[in-house]
């Protein structure tokens, strides 16, 4: 999709367009970077004529950050996350997971643990900078973009040079990232390496837990509220580009993770027999030819596999310590071929076709299917009478399953002087995944049995996106405001459908591993079926400023409004009438991030602070306790000296959660949590670079 336009090698020499500082200690802070994912071409930030929000990497570091989720919930407001041993559950606008799309350099981030994205995956050593788009961007990047598209732009050193750099980042309850790159650039010719290493202990803000079926009995209990893992990341890429025209790339990544969770015991609840371990192997090559300035072709090929399983630590009636039990393995092949041409004046116009095919083999699902599909995309976009832009974009995609499907986008800028105004309208559609659509799970927790079902008369899930947006943005002060409405139909979810005489004897014969106890016990099974309606309505306001030398200050305010409606549907055994609407589960009304920066050098010293903080409203959770809301701040120093012209040292020390901030409730099978900070802890770093 966007890989092969993201400051590779080649294309950052054809077009210099950010400055790179010859004093490793000196700050500069950019209002108006340059962006792709907007509009699938790269731009200035107050030129695109769809908003794009920006995480730049130097940013993320001055704000302590040293993992991915991390740098979303500080500097993002319309995000957050609930870590889980399946992973991380991310919400964006309202909306989970499956409604979000993550790229990285413009290609998929294959791979889900449960509906979870494996953020672990994401390599933070080589992250240039992130940009997210709000809403459905479907015409551009196909299935899945309604919430949202957040995109990871890697970086690839352009300058003659052999370099190497060590960053290391230590904190409390055993947190850990370390991260090693090694960079050759020589005549077009670039290699680049790293290894990163993440980890942290499991741990718990109350040891207490509620007795089954009481409200007021407690017992300990050892289950953490953060789940502990081990996770590493190799990656491998090279460039070469033989001339001003030709740019090739080739890269792979290889990725580990493996929970820490505490074992089953006898005389407490809360230890598992298992941890669950995750492996991701990923290889693409591409290349981007350009034959003018204004006209180039690029073509990408990107392999994603991905696999987790369960690997016991406590033998049990069927596995010994040290079996694997494999859950999922997926695998995407995705080939795209792109043309971005300048065929009018103050024109840029996009042609592009896709074709991906998704394989998915669950033993616990008892699936082993796969499904293609196939787009073609057109978008253009016309600058007239002066300050006025548009683009209008469509993509028809056709999917094995679902047949075709059109999803057109329109935008309008009207730019005078350091102002812009915006409107955008863009439509939005996901695809059922294998699993919605073939899953026929059985499983056994606690002497109860789970069962769920696919569904292969699901539609694909439709959205209808609309925006306006006013900004004003000089060398100074950039100040955006926005109102967005989000439409969503036939959402597919899990519904649980109540067991009778007759379906109990149908689900006895579709798992005859069902024991006599386990089926007295059922009560209902999980249906996949397009049930609800989504409707996400909301206002952000973004206002960053340099208020004086060295001296920054930036904060987002989000204010969201997500429901769901459970639409007339007729479910197995029984009929139901229109639902309510009712709050998304995990959404909240408000939130903001502020952060303030402070930048300084004397000589080859410079110093840098950053004070910055979450706040947020009460988190939904229809059907449960609603999560307090909260406010946390950190406040982050960096060192910075320039040793010598081929070394750089950068220390750091900081506090995370200054106010000790946490949410200590008992835990209950009711009760749903939204801070999952441990509490206040010093972060100390040091960052060392050399180059030859």
């Amino acid at each position: 999709m966007a890989a092969l336009f993201s400051e590779s090698a080649a294309f950052s020499q054809i077009h210099q367009m950010e400055r790179i500082d010859s004093s490793a200690v000196s700050r500069t802070y950019n209002l108006n970077p340059v962006v792709v994912t907007g509009s699938g071409h790269h731009q200035r930030l107050k030129s695109t004529a769809t908003p794009v929000h920006v995480l730049s990497s130097q940013e993320i570091r001055e704000q302590g950050i040293s993992t991915f989720d991390g740098a979303l919930i500080r500097m993002m407001p319309q995000a957050s996350m609930a870590p889980s041993s399946m992973g991380t559950f991310l919400r964006l606008n309202g909306l989970g997971n499956k409604y979000i799309l993550v790229l990285i350099n413009g290609q998929k981030l294959n791979g889900d643990i449960s509906n979870n994205v494996d953020l672990n995956r994401i390599n933070m050593s080589r992250v240039k900078r992130i940009e997210v788009l709000d809403g459905a961007a479907s015409s551009l990047y196909g299935s899945d973009a309604i919430a949202g598209v957040i995109n990871i732009i890697t970086d690839q050193p352009t300058q003659q040079l052999i370099g190497v750099t060590s960053d290391t980042r230590v904190s409390g309850k055993g947190q850990l990232t370390e991260n090693v790159t090694l960079d050759i650039f020589k005549n077009g010719f670039g290699s680049y390496t790293s290894y990163s290493h993440d980890q942290a202990d499991s741990y718990q803000n109350n040891d207490l837990e509620y007795v089954k079926g009481s409200d007021t009995e407690t017992q300990r209990t050892i289950a953490p509220l953060f789940t502990g893992y081990r996770a590493d990341i190799i990656g491998q890429k090279f460039t070469y580009a033989p001339n001003q025209h030709l740019a090739l790339n080739a890269g792979l990544d290889y990725s580990y993770k493996k929970t820490d969770r505490p074992e089953t015991r006898s005389d407490i609840t809360g230890g598992t027999d298992y941890e669950m371990r995750y492996k991701g192997f990923r290889w693409n090559i591409g290349g981007i030819y350009k034959f003018t300035a204004k006209n180039s072709l690029q073509a990408n090929f990107t392999v994603d596999r991905f696999r987790y399983g369960k690997e016991y630590d406590v033998a049990t009636k069927s596995n010994a310590v040290g079996d694997y039990v494999q859950s999922k393995k997926q695998r995407m092949m995705d080939g795209e071929v792109k043309a971005i041409l300048g065929l009018l004046k103050d024109a840029t116009t996009i042609f592009g076709a896709d074709w991906r095919k998704d394989y998915l083999t669950a033993t616990s699902g008892d699936i082993n299917e796969h499904v293609y599909s196939l787009a073609a995309y057109a978008q253009h976009e016309q600058k007239f009478l002066k300050d006025f832009t548009a683009t209008v974009g469509l993509r028809l995609t056709h999917h094995e399953t679902f047949k075709n499907h059109l999803t057109p986008k329109a935008t309008l800028m009207y730019a005078p002087g350091n102002f812009r105004f915006r409107a955008t309208y863009s439509a939005g559609f996901r695809a059922p995944g294998l699993d919605e659509l073939y899953y026929h799970y059985f499983s056994v927790n606690r002497g109860k049995a789970q069962i769920s079902f696919g569904n292969q008369d699901l539609k694909p899930e439709k959205s209808n996106y609309f925006s306006l947006n006013a900004e004003y943005r000089d060398e100074v002060i950039a100040v955006s405001v926005t109102g967005f409405l989000n439409r969503i139909n036939d959402m597919v979810v899990k519904q649980n459908v109540k067991v009778t005489d007759a379906s109990l004897a149908m689900l006895r014969k579709e798992f005859p591993e069902m024991t006599d106890d386990e089926a007295a016990k059922l009560e209902q099974y999980a249906l996949y079926q397009n049930s609800d309606k989504g409707d996400v309505k909301g206002v952000q306001v973004n206002v960053s400023a340099n208020l004086f030398a060295g001296f920054n200050l930036s904060t987002n305010y989000v204010y969201t409004y997500a429901r769901s409606k459970s639409g007339e549907r007729q479910r197995v055994g029984e009929a139901s009438a229109e639902g309510m609407w009712s709050p998304l589960e995990r959404s909240m009304r408000h939130a903001a991030t502020i952060a303030a920066n402070y930048h300084h050098v004397w000589g080859k010293y410079g110093l840098n602070v950053n004070l910055n903080g979450r706040l947020q409203s009460k988190t939904y959770y229809p059907g449960y306790e609603d999560a307090p809301g909260f406010g946390i701040w950190n406040l982050h120093t960096t060192h910075s000296f320039d040793v010598a012209k081929w070394a750089f040292l950068e220390p750091s020390i900081g506090v995370d959660n200054i106010f000790d901030k946490v949410d200590r409730r008992i835990d209950s099978s009711q009760r749903k949590y939204a801070l999952y900070s441990p509490g206040r802890m010093l972060v100390v770093g040091l960052k060392v670079r050399f180059k030859y």
